[in-house]
């Protein structure tokens, strides 16, 4: 009998499913070397992270920019 093999999550779907755990900060690496904090009001739409500051302002950051990801669980 042949044994299914689990396919691997892809980076987006990773990290989809980290960015709607809340009590995560996450720590986003940029291919250009920036390193962005995301808040605790964050999203995933389509091929972004999206997140809102304390004065609704919106700050998207593109899935193929992203170079690494560290999360820190609090």
């Amino acid at each position: 009998m042949k044994t299914r093999q689990k396919k691997p999550m892809s980076f987006k779907e990773m990290l989809d499913k980290y960015i709607s755990i809340k009590g995560l900060d996450i720590v986003v690496h940029l291919k250009d070397g920036k390193s962005i904090e995301l808040n605790k009001n964050r999203d995933l739409i389509e091929d972004e992270i999206v997140m809102f500051d304390k004065k609704n302002l919106e700050t998207r950051i593109a899935i193929p920019d992203v170079s690494s990801i560290d999360l820190y669980a609090m």
